[in-house]
């Protein structure tokens, strides 16, 4: 029998439901246990622990408080110890009947471009996600959590909160540790759980699907496993800060290896894609003013994903915001080359199966 970790999904996993966290942290005790080998089948929160729902709307987002990421978990793995690696076989997924996928204001690789919030709200019937916002465009499933993650060990906690705030001091933007909704209230300390790190975590690793093998760093006694975000689909890197976001259930069987090479960061290994026709733009490393840089990724994704956005809005006939959706849920980003300099190649890729005439 799999032993399953149940949730309470009309009680916000900030406001104190049970067997969850939204933080990292090496004092969180876990909620459960197995036996490697053994499946765990985990309920899952969507990224904003159900704020979003069929009736919201697009100015609804500006009062959305930022809950990610609810997490299930965590769960022990019995005998696993630091050194040892964690291997998380994908046994199967289910998702809710709804999903979501929004644009706040500046959010995203290109949201300096979009000033208003866009809510796109789809059903999801198992196979395909429709959306009234995005008429015409049936996405196909490819359903994966965006999280999952084992607890960081007391050094990589403090390592991390260094060397995060060093970065901040510099200039850049993103969370810092805050205890505002932190969920357990004693782990507002934790390392928030919007970037990957060596344990794991916000990877949005569309690859982990079912058939899927995951492998991550035991860094602390029992590994902790922690699982969330789902996703019924989702684009290469996310673009616009949001994939099909969603709830359900997420299977999966662990077990240990303690005789392979020792891991310093996650690793995983995927089931075959199935081919699918593409439109594709690209992008070489030019700034908004047409000024060259060597082998910048950054502006070759910019200018490629600016290319695809255009070409949706003009060939497909899609809005500004519904395009840089479904870039977001459906492209695929491709490192093309990045030797001839001083322009590395991005490509952006379109299946054009979204498109329900197509």
């Amino acid at each position: 029998m799999t032993l399953r970790i149940e949730i309470d999904r009309s009680t916000s996993l900030h406001r104190g439901a049970a067997n969850g966290h939204n933080r990292w942290h090496p004092d969180i005790r876990p909620v459960a246990a197995v036996d490697p080998g053994e499946a765990a089948t985990f309920e899952l929160r969507d990224s904003r622990d159900r704020t979003l729902t069929r009736a919201s709307k697009h100015d609804d987002l500006l009062a959305t408080p930022s809950l990610a990421h609810p997490l299930t978990g965590p769960l022990e793995v019995r005998g696993a110890e630091p050194g040892d690696v964690l291997e998380v076989e994908i046994v199967g997924y289910e998702t809710d009947e709804f999903g979501w996928t929004a644009i706040w204001p500046g959010s995203g690789w290109l949201g300096d471009l979009f000033e208003r919030p866009f809510l796109a709200r789809w059903e999801l019937d198992g196979r395909h996600a429709r959306s009234d916002e995005l008429p015409g465009v049936a996405v196909p499933a490819g359903v994966f959590a965006g999280v999952i993650g084992v607890a960081p060990s007391r050094d990589l906690f403090e390592r991390a909160r260094e060397r995060e705030a060093v970065l901040a001091e510099s200039g850049a933007t993103f969370d810092l540790p805050s205890p505002e909704l932190a969920a357990p209230p004693e782990a507002g300390d934790g390392l928030r759980t919007f970037p990957p790190r060596e344990n794991g975590g916000n990877m949005d690793i569309r690859d982990l699907v079912a058939g899927a093998k995951l492998w991550l760093p035991v860094l602390v006694p029992g590994a902790l496993l922690s699982i969330g975000d789902l996703h019924f689909a989702q684009g290469d890197g996310e673009v616009c800060i949001a994939a099909i976001e969603t709830g359900g259930t997420a299977t999966v069987r662990v077990d240990l290896v303690r005789d392979g090479p020792r891991l310093r960061f996650p690793s995983w290994e995927s089931p075959p894609r199935p081919g699918r026709r593409c439109f594709a733009t690209t992008g070489i490393p030019l700034d908004d003013e047409g000024r060259n840089a060597d082998r910048d990724l950054n502006l070759a994704t910019r200018r490629a994903l600016i290319e695809l956005l255009d070409w949706l809005t003009s060939e497909r006939s899609l809005g500004r915001e519904a395009a840089y959706v479904l870039m977001s849920v459906a492209a695929e980003l491709r490192i093309s080359e990045v030797v001839d300099a001083p322009n590395a190649l991005v490509s952006a890729a379109l299946p054009l199966d979204v498109f329900e005439e197509a």
